[in-house]
Parts: structure tokens; C-alpha cells; sequence
């Protein structure tokens, strides 16, 4: 238990950021595999639109990506390899 107020301070700061860290983490793992699953149908289908969808959906994954690492969720070259990473699945399609 906090003995003073910077103390209960940091806890509330700390409980704010811990659930601002697990938004961003969760989303970006959540829209990461649904657009590993649209890479997939793409590939079964080669339907010009999958594509699109996929790609659409890689854009949302990119803005998450940026947004946690502007707020430090995600350090820096973490967020350049994950987005790299997911680019290259797309073009190897």
C-alpha cells in the first residue's frame, strides 16, 4: 500500500500505462492474424480485392504499430522489424 502521495500517484500512472500498453499489444497481435488470415484466402483465391483487403488491413496494423511506438509500447526497431516482417509475407504472395 501507497505510505504517501507521489506513491499512490505512480500506481494509478502505473495501472494507466499497463492497460495503455496491453491495447496497443493485443490489437496489434489481434489485426495481425486476421491479416495473416486474409493473406491466406488471398492466396487460395487470387482475387484482386483479397488483396486489397489484405493490404487495407496491413495499413491498419502499420498505424497501431506507430502509435505504440510513439507512446513507447513498442521500443523503436521492434516496430520497424514487425512492420518489415509483415510487408515482405505481402509481396511474397
Amino acid at each position: 500500500m501507497a505510505n504517501n502521495k507521489s506513491a499512490e500517484k505512480r500506481i494509478l500512472i502505473n495501472e494507466r500505462n499497463r492497460l495503455q500498453n496491453r491495447y496497443y499489444k493485443g490489437s496489434v497481435r489481434t489485426l495481425t492474424k486476421m491479416f495473416l488470415q486474409d493473406l491466406e484466402v488471398y492466396k487460395t483465391s487470387q482475387d484482386p480485392n483479397d488483396k486489397q483487403k489484405a493490404q487495407t488491413r496491413l495499413n491498419l496494423v502499420y498505424s497501431l504499430i506507430d502509435k505504440g511506438a510513439k507512446r513507447k509500447v513498442f521500443p523503436k526497431n521492434m516496430a520497424a522489424r514487425k512492420k518489415s516482417k509483415l510487408a515482405s509475407k505481402l509481396k511474397m504472395v
